[in-house]
């Protein structure tokens, strides 16, 4: 696909701190020591080079019970059933990995707390595909156990939804709700440093006004990260999925609105370029010539009778705003999650009125 840097009107600018439930007080924050990025230290690809740290020892006995298996080939099911009933030093080697993580995700939550934008942050929301794990989840809780040993008053919290539905279900708050009142779903998309992510995303405003009890009714998923193309032929995947999101929804008798919400990795432009941080997609997503909220309305003109409008932010946004009518107890609150790299978000709730 050719490359452009003219987008279209949309109904908001595309990584606004404006949105119309919350402030974007930060997000895509790279926090830097002598040792490079800190946020690095609480990845999956950490997690995965600390098992293989606690391996290490026992391989040079002859005795590691994970085999030839490579450390970043285990599967989060694998570690999962470790847990529950496995080989009693397999089980040790990730008791050991989670201890350390969370030691790590410990440390650099008490750097963000530190940072201007953090301060005053009274719950932390933990997404990414990383808390799709019962390992993830007790790695967090150890965390949230640690920092209130040392008193650290910040509230830690799993996200509620799927994480491969969060940044989806997210994408219905990036813009204001009445625009959505006589439809019943949205397209939202979710890109990601291994996978890119489409769905239908139905609303359900007749059951909670509030976004609550939107779902994920049509899902499509794409490991990109298995492969090596270019990032036209990724879009143009991208593209394709959108359009038999389309079609299905129309069989399925839902009304779409003239809407895709987009999360993707870097610090995005007003005008929907991506400035910094999308070094882990397919390709130069970072080209000043390169917009991509242009590049699919120019793919998808339309949606139903009306112009399609595109809204594209950070994808750690996208997946906190997901978590948006449970905060509605604190004032400020942020997101960390942890995939490819560590994605983060901070919020303070707007006033109502």
């Amino acid at each position: 696909m050719a490359e452009t840097k003219t987008a279209r009107p949309t109904i908001a600018a595309h990584g606004a701190e404006q949105l119309p439930e919350v402030v974007v007080d930060s997000y895509n924050a790279e926090i830097t020591d002598d040792e490079g990025f800190i946020g690095d230290r609480a990845s999956r690809r950490a997690f995965r080079e600390i098992v293989e740290r606690w391996r290490k020892p026992l391989r040079d006995l002859g005795e590691d019970p994970f085999g030839d298996e490579p450390s970043d080939r285990i599967s989060k099911k694998s570690l999962d059933e470790l847990l529950a009933g496995g080989h009693p030093e397999a089980a040790g080697v990730v008791h050991g990995a989670i201890e350390d993580f969370a030691q790590e995700l410990a440390g650099v939550i008490r750097r963000f707390l530190k940072l201007k934008a953090w301060r005053g942050t009274e719950r932390i929301v933990i997404g990414g595909g990383f808390r799709a794990s019962r390992v993830g989840e007790l790695a967090v809780g150890r965390t949230a156990v640690i920092l209130k040993a040392d008193k650290i008053k910040v509230d830690l919290a799993l996200i509620r939804h799927d994480p491969d539905e969060a940044g989806l279900i997210g994408a219905v708050h990036l813009a204001p709700a009445w625009m959505f009142q006589a439809h019943d779903a949205i397209l939202a998309v979710d890109i990601g440093g291994t996978n890119i992510r489409v769905g239908v995303v139905r609303l359900n405003l007749k059951k909670a006004d509030d976004l609550s009890k939107a779902e994920v009714v049509r899902f499509e998923l794409w490991r990109h990260g298995d492969e090596k193309l270019s990032r036209g032929d990724a879009v143009e995947r991208l593209v394709d999925m959108l359009k038999r999101l389309i079609g299905r929804a129309d069989k399925d008798g839902l009304a779409l609105a003239p809407f895709i919400g987009i999360g993707c990795p870097g610090l995005i432009a007003e005008d929907g370029s991506i400035e910094r941080g999308a070094q882990n997609l397919p390709g130069n997503w970072e080209s000043p010539r390169f917009n991509l909220p242009a590049v699919l309305h120019e793919a998808i003109p339309r949606i139903g009778d009306h112009e399609a409008a595109i809204v594209m932010h950070n994808d750690a946004v996208v997946q906190g705003l997901s978590q948006t009518p449970d905060m509605q107890d604190v004032d400020h609150w942020g997101v960390l999650t942890i995939g490819t790299g560590l994605g983060n978000a901070r919020f303070t709730n707007r006033d109502p009125d």
